[in-house]
């Protein structure tokens, strides 16, 4: 299934964001960040019949904005985090939907305006302790994710040009093909992961390595895609051509890939869509 996401429609209920992607000719819709709604689910369910829908992250949004972050050593961001993340599995199980994804985790808790900027250098968490916690805590939602018929997925963070400049370090987790494998392999079989194409693209020119590298090392995990493009340098959730680099390493038949383009035309999230259909459909014949 190709679905679209929400995220590039700020300021907005998704459920009305949904309805006009419908009306567009979208039949699946992954929702991401969005406005709170206390009808929010309600409305949601009124799109079913319709319209496939799956859960992303910071989603359903809370009332009170805060910044989720599996691997915080801050007990008060921590149990907000586990609390929204059973939130979004009871939404999911209530919508249909199979699977939840989220990001991993990162070494400081940013501020909600500091999220897909530069943020400004301070003292980071410990890796090890970070990692030990965050699979913690997942292999503890996993577990509640399984009783509830829902699929967790991990998506590989992004770390900017600025950030990497900023902090002369990398204050993200599972940015990179070495440790998205090593935290994989300590986490439930149940637990996969989704691969953001444009995070993987920004991130190995940040870091030094080859983009292809994470689909080698973590092949065996891949169950979903975030497909968008930038200039390698930010996540500008820009749109893919026909030429784009990825197409070569995605598997064709996951069954989960998400435009993530923003700011654009519902029109336009359509031609997107189209193209990956074609796009699968040429892998798979190749194969």
């Amino acid at each position: 299934m190709i679905y679209v996401s929400t995220g590039g429609f700020r300021g907005r209920p998704a459920d009305a964001v949904a309805a006009e992607l419908l009306r567009a000719g979208v039949k699946a819709v992954e929702l991401s960040g969005c406005e709170y709604s206390e009808t929010l689910l309600e409305d949601l369910q009124s799109l079913v019949p319709e319209l496939e829908l799956q859960l992303h992250n910071y989603f359903p949004p809370p009332a009170d904005p805060f910044v989720l972050n599996l691997g915080s050593l801050d007990s008060d961001v921590g149990e907000r985090s586990i609390a929204h993340v059973e939130q979004a599995i009871r939404w999911s199980a209530a919508l249909g939907t199979s699977r939840y994804s989220f990001h991993a985790g990162f070494l400081l808790d940013p501020k909600v305006d500091e999220l897909g900027r530069r943020i400004p250098a301070r003292t980071l968490f410990n890796r090890d302790q970070s990692i030990e916690v965050f699979i913690s805590r997942v292999s503890h939602l996993a577990a509640i994710a399984e009783r509830a018929g829902v699929a967790l997925m991990i998506e590989n963070n992004v770390l900017s040009a600025n950030n990497a400049k900023e902090f002369s370090s990398n204050p993200l987790l599972m940015c990179d093909p070495q440790e998205s494998h090593k935290i994989m392999a300590k986490l439930p079989d149940s637990v996969t992961q989704l691969i953001d194409v444009a995070h993987l693209k920004v991130s190995a020119n940040s870091l030094g390595f080859k983009p292809e590298t994470m689909f080698d090392m973590c092949n065996e995990r891949i169950t979903a895609y975030h497909l968008s493009d930038n200039n390698g340098l930010e996540d500008s959730n820009k749109p893919f051509a026909d030429n784009a680099w990825f197409w070569p390493y995605l598997k064709p038949d996951v069954g989960y890939y998400s435009v993530e383009v923003y700011d654009c035309a519902p029109e336009v999230l359509v031609q997107q869509v189209d193209l990956v259909h074609s796009k699968l459909q040429t892998i798979s014949l190749s194969l």
